[in-house]
């Protein structure tokens, strides 16, 4: 495919995921795993899209938008890294030097159009004062959707035109220690990250059978595919318990003689 092309495509991948909280209602596709594999989709290479936005998901979880706050757009450095691998080869481990200050310089790059949006709505605001609706409209539903897709297509198109050999220049250009210390930073995250999902998941209820999926991974060997089968299996034995129960101890509470559709006055 030419690169061309491609910066084109993997572009368009990026004002997709973005267009997602701005105009379709939040369908999830602005999530790093969905763009990276997007990515992977149009380059022909899924496993690899794929591999990157699991890894660049993980350290995701870790980062949380607090008030006024902005996060490193983790969407945005896992296209990046997604395109990266999938046109040199590279693993997911060293896609992921890229991700982390591609999203760095996507969260600065939030920041400043943000500020520019804030002037599209006090025109909005005059427009609306002066009667003017459909100069209202056009600020908030088409400016101001040019200008982040812009902020998302710019970056991305520059990073995959410029060559795979400058992108990989740079990275070279990193330090060792530089290099590890990301490394480790990013495992430290993704830890954060599990965490998190962890402490919203897990109750007196559910430990017992998150021990049950850890040790059927780790002494059986088994799969992450073959241990959710097991537990979806599972949970749909439980429900029928529950509900069969349910209904023993109402029909054993109600006496064997009890007709439901019959009047109580009768």
């Amino acid at each position: 495919m030419d690169t061309l092309v491609s910066a084109f495509l993997v572009g368009l991948v990026g004002v997709f995921c973005m267009l997602d909280s701005r105009l379709l209602g939040r369908l999830n596709f602005e999530q790093p795993l969905i763009g990276a594999t997007l990515v992977g989709v149009v380059l022909g290479d899924v496993p690899t899209g794929l591999a990157v936005g699991a890894a660049v998901e993980l350290i995701s979880m870790g980062l949380v938008s607090v008030g006024a706050a902005v996060p490193p757009d983790m969407v945005l450095g896992g296209i990046v890294a997604s395109a990266f691998a999938c046109l040199t080869g590279a693993s997911a481990e060293t896609a992921m030097t890229i991700a982390i200050p591609v999203a760095v310089l996507g969260q600065l790059l939030g920041v400043v159009f943000r500020s520019i949006i804030v002037f599209l709505g006090h025109i909005a605001d005059g427009a609306i004062e002066e009667g003017h609706f459909k100069r209202a409209y056009r600020m908030h539903i088409v400016w101001g959707t040019v200008l982040y897709s812009l902020m998302y297509f710019l970056p991305i198109f520059v990073a995959v035109y410029a060559g795979t050999d400058v992108v990989q220049a740079v990275v070279n250009m990193i330090p060792d220690w530089l290099t590890n210390g990301l490394n480790v930073a990013s495992k430290i995250l993704t830890a954060y990250g599990l965490a998190l999902l962890l402490s919203m998941m897990i109750n007196k209820g559910m430990t017992v059978f998150l021990i049950l999926g850890f040790m059927l991974a780790s002494y059986l060997g088994l799969s992450v595919i073959a241990v959710s089968i097991f537990g979806g299996i599972l949970a749909l034995i439980l429900m029928g318990f529950k509900f069969a129960g349910g209904q023993l101890a109402t029909a054993g509470a109600a006496g064997p003689d009890y007709d439901p559709l019959e009047d109580d006055d009768e």
